[in-house]
């Protein structure tokens, strides 16, 4: 079951449409339930209204796998760099500027898109839903990926679940990394993350800079996560009919111990 509203940012001065996703018995029963936040919201339940047409399909998924669980999508502001903006918590930086070939200004406003997640939305969806406040996690592809694993960073003890698929780390690579380093993370339960072996189609140079990048992250995190699954997919390009496939195993890892049990109210 799916509901859509508009949320108003204030940081942002602006409203943007959240998408839900409620479990199939919500209405049915007295339970409350984990929550997963997710970026690129036109793209995650339904193709229909998906950014070229594909999403991540996780509304049939869902559905049809029955897992008691309740998904937050934010709609990305798709006018100009805006998304760049605020999933990128910095200005993008020397390495990013190497890649893509020229200086971008983009980005730096990562930090005020995620105070908006946990200062007004957060609050606002454990009021209206039947929430379990304290099992909140994120996920995010691309770019979504730069900021959730930043959200992993700056509120260890809120996002205590993870999943960070894809590349997307270029753009703030040399901030991210430091602050991994300097992040306390034993809070975190669960990290997923991994990164397509074709994510740049038949490049095979940039592919190898960009597999570098993604272990860069992973050899850090190895270190200070115990629950850490990290995997390459085969042949898998930057697509969402590549990252479409990749859902199941995610959540199954993310909440394999918790979307049966629900908690009485």
């Amino acid at each position: 079951m799916l509901e859509k509203f508009p949320v108003y940012m204030t940081s942002f001065k602006q409203e943007r449409m959240i998408r839900v996703y409620l479990p199939e018995n919500y209405n049915n029963e007295n339970r409350r339930y984990p929550v997963l936040y997710m970026h690129d919201g036109q793209n995650v339940f339904e193709d229909e209204g998906a950014i070229k047409g594909v999403s991540l399909g996780m509304k049939d998924y869902l559905d049809e796998s029955g897992m008691e669980l309740i998904v937050i999508a934010i709609d990305q502001n798709p006018e100009g760099e805006e998304r760049v903006n605020e999933y990128c918590p910095w200005v993008n930086g020397a390495l990013s500027e190497q890649i893509l070939g020229y200086a971008s200004p983009s980005g730096g406003r990562g930090e005020e898109y995620l105070d908006f997640i946990v200062e007004e939305l957060k609050p606002l969806i454990d009021q209206k839903y039947r929430t379990l406040k304290n099992h909140t996690s994120m996920a995010g592809i691309s770019l979504g990926r730069l900021i959730s694993t930043y959200a992993a960073c700056r509120y260890p003890k809120i996002f205590k679940r993870v999943a960070a698929l894809s590349t997307g780390f270029y753009r703030n690579q040399e901030e991210i990394e430091n602050l991994l380093r300097n992040s306390d993370l034993s809070a975190l339960e669960k990290f997923y993350m991994d990164f397509g072996t074709k994510e740049v189609g038949e490049d095979e140079e940039m592919n190898k800079v960009f597999l570098d990048l993604s272990n860069r992250v992973y050899e850090i995190l190895n270190g200070k996560i115990a629950n850490f699954n990290y995997q390459l997919i085969e042949e898998a390009e930057h697509a969402y009919i590549f990252f479409r496939k990749r859902i199941p195993s995610m959540l199954a890892y993310l909440f394999s111990d918790e979307i049966s049990k629900g908690m009485a109210e």
